[in-house]
């Protein structure tokens, strides 16, 4: 069986992600254009940028800091009003983010990892991380230091979450996980955001079979898949109950006492361990490159129906 020696770029960014949260937490007091408390928001992004949306527009409205809606950039609907726009892309390039940054004429924020991208110059304003910027197709430190930033400029303190994510990118994974072939991811609140990309990077570096719910929707259907082959991993706090539902079906329940997005990380390693184990490259993901920029073509008009 493959073992975990090889050095990808995917490994060392992973593990370089508790000092871009400490570099994130001090960057968060210092840039102008992140959401004011009280403004009315609209947070874009594609694959994991968009994850990412959903877990800062949950937590967002959750400390009373105002209206947060999270989107795809191709289905933002034309005409809605909001106080701004935040634009999260890593590369900066991806064309719908690009495209939706031309067209509307609200005010605009982004957060990329590359100040020469077209994204940086389109928005009104642009938060620069270079330092969390990646050369691997599979998104890690950027998406997880752009949520650290966010949570940051919320008022939280991230001391205790760095903690955990230094222990989160050593520590054993949980105990007969990488021998499961079948993964559900489960949230609530803004954790649905990081159930839905802990699940999009089983796809992305392993192939895998991976899900994602909100925690009180598993029990409306989802559950009928799990048995002995399967994982169910909740991050926070699981429904009551939930952990007894799931070891009846013979699925291995896994919930941590650590901070959510420190569990993402685990997450993430639990992708490449299940990549080396197929023997698949995670530098090098089937169909996939790091940025989709796509030959330019009318965009739909979601308000309305119509192209263009």
């Amino acid at each position: 069986m493959p073992t975990h020696a090889r050095n990808t770029h995917v490994h060392e960014e992973l593990a370089g992600q508790p000092a871009c949260w400490r570099r994130a937490g001090e960057l968060a007091s210092a840039v102008t254009g992140l959401p004011e408390p009280g403004e009315r928001i609209a947070v874009v992004g594609c694959g994991t940028s968009l994850y990412v949306a959903q877990a800062y527009a949950a937590l967002r409205e959750a400390s009373g800091h105002g209206e947060t809606d999270a989107f795809p950039a191709s289905e933002m609907p034309v005409g809605r009003i909001y106080d701004r726009v935040l634009a999260l892309t890593r590369s900066g390039t991806t064309t719908e983010v690009v495209e939706l940054l031309k067209r509307t004429t609200l005010p605009t924020t982004v957060v990329t990892g590359d100040p020469d991208a077209p994204a940086a110059g389109l928005a009104h304003q642009a938060v620069l991380m270079p330092f969390a910027d990646e050369k691997s197709v599979v998104q890690t430190r950027f998406a997880t230091t752009t949520l650290a930033l966010l949570r940051a400029h919320l008022g939280e303190d991230l001391t205790a979450a760095i903690a955990d994510a230094q222990d989160a990118v050593v520590a054993p994974l949980p105990d007969g996980v990488v021998e499961r072939t079948q993964f559900t991811f489960l949230g609530a609140g803004w954790t649905v955001g990081l159930a839905n990309e802990a699940a999009l990077k089983l796809r992305e570096a392993s192939l895998s079979w991976s899900e994602s719910y909100p925690a009180m929707e598993y029990r409306h259907g989802p559950i009928a898949v799990t048995d002995a082959r399967s994982a169910v991993w909740m991050f926070g706090s699981g429904p009551e109950g939930l952990a007894e539902q799931v070891a009846a079906t013979g699925g291995l329940w896994i919930s941590q006492d650590v901070d959510p997005l420190a569990s993402l990380i685990q997450a993430q390693r639990l992708a490449l361990a299940l990549a080396d184990r197929e023997g698949l490259d995670p530098d090098h993901p089937r169909h996939l490159t790091r940025s989709v920029i796509l030959d330019a073509q009318p965009l739909t008009d979601t308000s309305k129906g119509t192209a263009r």
